[in-house]
């Protein structure tokens, strides 16, 4: 499978293009990064300190599509929601990891998947991917008499928060109690706020060092609670989990799937 990476200068991008070479039934067909880059035509062998490969980065995003039998793409909102758009035409295959997507971008996304395979999850950890099944189970039977509360750290140079994976489980809670998430979360407080309201789903985000991501699901009662915690100390695991992805994805139907799609969640 021709697998081609979006953002391949970026760390993910790195990893990305590692992981790509190093699982079998995988060719790396090439790597894009924005025009203007500073690493445009440079092998990308070397860019990870491998020996060259006679693949250059580029900035013909056109041309790596048609390179590829999928691309993976851990960029931003704005370039994932084009990226989406060229799959759709070209039939492609897309893995978007990229998170801080607006519902409109979402929207975007789901209208490309009606035309091609696209995987989109804001978390490709096998773990992380487990823990939100596990949200979800654990939320539909505790009930209302639990509260929620989800915890994530990350390190200092993340642009969004609550994270993608954060509110994923925050999705995955509000599911298993069958309401809407936009509807019952609290983001953040400040204040005297007053009295914790029942049913709500808090989020707590901090921010420091070097810290891969931490996630941290908090169910807790009178006289008891319940956790549920992943930590990542690599993000080399995204990147195998993005690359399963891409090889899962091969010969589906049409249609916007998840990480649990692929582990069969």
């Amino acid at each position: 499978m021709k697998i081609g990476i979006c953002g391949c200068a970026g760390r993910m991008g790195r990893m990305l293009m590692e992981s790509v070479l190093n699982t079998d039934g995988c060719d790396l067909s090439g790597g894009s990064e924005r025009s203007g880059a500073p690493i445009i035509g440079r092998d990308l062998g070397t860019l990870i300190g491998r020996e060259a490969l006679d693949l250059a980065a580029t900035d013909d995003i056109a041309a790596l599509f048609d390179a590829s039998d999928a691309l993976i793409d851990f960029t931003a909102p704005a370039a994932t929601v084009a990226h989406a758009a060229m799959a759709a035409e070209r039939g492609k295959i897309l893995v978007v990891g990229t998170t801080g997507l607006t519902p409109e971008d979402e929207q975007a996304l789901a209208a490309a998947a009606r035309r091609t395979v696209i995987v989109h999850a804001p978390n490709y950890s096998v773990g992380v991917t487990l823990l939100t099944a596990l949200t979800e189970r654990a939320a539909q039977v505790l009930g209302e008499d639990f509260d929620i509360e989800i915890v994530e750290m990350h390190h200092r140079h993340k642009v969004d928060a609550p994270s993608g994976t954060a509110l994923g489980l925050g999705r995955a809670a509000a599911a298993g109690r069958a309401v809407a998430l936009d509807q019952v979360w609290c983001k953040s407080r400040d204040g005297h706020t007053g009295a914790r309201p029942r049913g709500e789903i808090g989020f707590a985000t901090l921010r420091g060092g070097d810290v891969v991501g931490d996630h941290s699901v908090i169910f807790a009662a009178e006289g008891e609670r319940v956790e549920l915690t992943h930590k990542a100390s690599s993000r080399a695991i995204f990147a195998r989990g993005a690359v399963r992805a891409a090889l899962w994805a091969q010969g589906r139907t049409p249609g916007l799937y998840t990480m649990r799609d692929v582990l069969g969640l």
